[in-house]
């Protein structure tokens, strides 16, 4: 057993070696790392506090083996201009997790898909029908519809002296939103219980699939744009490629939403100067007799500061998706090696004090 014991390091120090010494004084610099493990052990409970931590004593272009995986971390703003901009199509394949690439059709997704072509397809759909200014002006009122579902809610659990899970609750009014955009009815019933109502709408969604021939009886909703988009020639769209578009819809927009409101709130009650400001500008411009529309939101600049300052030091996805090098790519003198896995530390640049005021 000793004997084998020492072989098997006697490999894994061999392989580092030869690792270290045909790379290492080409890529970016980083911690000591272990044979096999790397420097996994590094990362901790929360990866993006770890890294950033790193980033302080290695620079804001670092390099870790994560197992066998070669990871490059990019933690600075320049870096991710680098990264997402520069060399846009460099960095433009996937690390796909086995948990995604086991789902049908991940290739067909906005975050997992690879191509650029077919990538930029899909989101030039997205941009033209779900996100211009004419688009989201024709949804303002169910926006605002959803809004009053959410405080009249609120206000019952006021009014009864029960709890409010903000993070459930606004994560089912953003469900709400993006299903009633997509598929022209709600997921979540008005008094937010989840199971039958669920059940009961994806029946409805299937037997939406087959819809009328007639126009007139379309909804005219997102879900009718893609399978309009289906029925065209030479179309990147199918019925099957659908799906796990409308599923990132879902999970991108209803998660992060929930999240950010989420941390907004709980910071706002951690400082309670910041809420009665944010309170007292509101009801100077709104007062007590109406509700706030979006027509509103330019009155509110400390609102909008409260909103942003909330997305800087919480992003949705502290370290964004992973990015793969597609080919070895040279950034500020070092190279990026093909295949390495790329992160953006967006929870690390919005805290870099040499870009962010504190």
């Amino acid at each position: 057993m000793e004997h084998y014991i020492f072989l098997l390091f006697c490999i894994s120090f061999f392989l580092l070696f030869l690792h270290r010494s045909s790379a290492a004084h080409r890529l970016p610099p980083g911690p000591f790392n272990f044979p096999i493990v790397g420097s996994l052990h590094r990362l901790g409970s929360y990866p993006n506090q770890s890294l950033f931590e790193l980033a302080k004593t290695y620079g804001p272009l670092m390099t870790l083996r994560l197992g066998d995986v070669t990871a490059v971390i990019a933690s600075s703003a320049e870096m991710a201009k680098q990264v997402l901009l520069t060399h846009e199509e460099a960095f433009s394949d996937r690390t796909v997790p086995d948990a995604v690439a086991s789902q049908p059709n991940h290739e067909s997704t906005l975050a997992w898909g690879v191509g650029v072509g077919m990538w930029r397809n899909r989101r030039r759909l997205c941009n033209t029908q779900l996100f211009t200014v004419q688009r989201l002006n024709l949804l303002q009122d169910l926006r605002h519809q959803k809004v009053q579902q959410l405080i009249k809610h609120i206000d019952k659990q006021r009014v009864s002296g029960s709890q409010v899970n903000i993070g459930e609750v606004t994560f089912a009014t953003a469900l709400n939103l993006i299903s009633s955009t997509i598929f022209s009815t709600d997921i979540v019933d008005p008094e937010y219980s989840t199971a039958q109502e669920f059940k009961e709408l994806v029946g409805r969604i299937m037997g939406m699939e087959l819809r009328a021939s007639d126009s007139k009886a379309r909804s005219g909703d997102f879900l009718d744009l893609l399978l309009d988009q289906c029925e065209e020639n030479e179309s990147y769209f199918t019925r099957q490629n659908i799906k796990p578009l409308i599923l990132d819809l879902f999970i991108a927009g209803s998660d992060t939403s929930a999240l950010t409101t989420e941390w907004a709130m709980a910071e706002l009650l951690r400082k309670p100067q910041v809420l009665q400001k944010t309170k007292r500008e509101l009801m100077e411009v709104i007062g007590s007799g109406r509700a706030v529309q979006e027509s509103d939101i330019n009155e509110f600049p400390y609102l909008e500061a409260v909103v942003k300052e909330t997305m800087r030091l919480y992003p949705g996805a502290p370290l964004l998706l992973p990015y793969k090098a597609k080919k070895d790519v040279e950034i500020c003198g070092y190279t990026i090696p093909k295949n390495a896995q790329v992160l953006v530390n967006a929870w690390a640049i919005g805290r870099d004090p040499t870009t962010v005021e504190t």
